[in-house]
């Protein structure tokens, strides 16, 4: 009985009817007037939260208003972070290009040309061919023609495909002592000099290079301009520093008889343009 009574009174409170009414405070007169009861109120509160949150939801999911949300990034900063996501992987990739080709430089270095990937036209498939067994024959005029042009291209800028549009600085003052000698894969000239004599950079550069080897000594390689690469071998002591920008005639290093392959005061001193070694005789008077 209890239970019912309760029961009745809560029915009671829930649908007993409310009257709101409106009033012009200076008149009284009535202007609006709102039949209610507290099961009416409490449902049009619940339809009228979720109507704000299904509003707010909307708002934050298709209009820019999200932007100014903590934890909601812009479309601008998204577009930027995926630009820079392309950049970065375009930067790792040039850095994994240019550490092949560092350690290409590094293998030249050591004596290791042969395990260095040269392409089929490379100088050192051409000292693979034995041209001992063919015969030519050529006539007095021809032999004159090519020691012409030959002696007219010894200082041309343009030999073996390799473009070189400024002057080469002589690294050090002495005689040739082995020229140049791809059959031989001697990819350098060899300069007798004065034990401690200055060797001096061919050109403007960045040092890229400058340890010391086992068989070579005290070796410094300079990067120059336009893909070309100068290399200094069995120096006593260096002068400069990897990363060391420096200039044409600029002194980098102190001419010695270190390493194995050494057997005696001089230098060794290479040329490579785009990975190709080039007879550095075609492009420096030593004379």
């Amino acid at each position: 009985m209890a239970k019912e009574n309760k029961s009745r009174k809560i029915k009671y409170k829930l649908l007993n009817k409310y009257r709101l009414v409106v009033l012009n405070e200076d008149t009284f007169e009535e202007r609006f007037t709102f039949k209610l009861n507290r099961l009416n109120v409490f449902v049009f509160s619940i339809i009228l939260v979720f109507t704000l949150i299904l509003a707010t939801s909307i708002l934050i999911a298709f209009t820019p208003l999200r932007e100014y949300i903590p934890g909601y990034s812009s479309v601008t900063l998204k577009k930027n972070a995926a630009q820079l996501a392309y950049k970065t992987d375009s930067l790792q990739q040039v850095i994994k290009i240019n550490e092949l080709y560092f350690s290409s430089i590094k293998k030249v270095l050591k004596g290791d040309v042969s395990s260095v990937n040269f392409n089929k036209d490379s100088i050192i498939e051409a000292a693979k061919i034995d041209l001992t067994g063919i015969e030519i024959n050529t006539s007095k005029e021809d032999s004159l023609l090519r020691e012409k042009v030959s002696l007219e291209d010894k200082y041309n800028p343009l030999i073996n495909n390799s473009e070189i549009n400024f002057v080469l600085f002589p690294p050090v003052k002495g005689t040739i002592s082995q020229e140049f000698n791809a059959r031989e894969k001697h990819y350098a000239i060899d300069i007798v000099t004065s034990k401690d004599a200055p060797v001096k950079s061919a050109a403007d550069g960045t040092v890229i290079f400058s340890e010391w080897t086992t068989q070579t000594g005290y070796v410094i390689i300079i990067e120059h301009s336009n893909n070309l690469i100068s290399v200094y071998k069995h120096n006593s002591q260096l002068s400069k520093e990897q990363g060391s920008l420096v200039k044409a005639g600029e002194v980098i290093a102190t001419a010695g008889n270190t390493g194995e392959l050494s057997t005696g005061p001089h230098l060794h001193f290479e040329l490579w343009s785009d990975g190709y070694p080039i007879d550095p005789t075609n492009f420096i008077d030593f004379e």
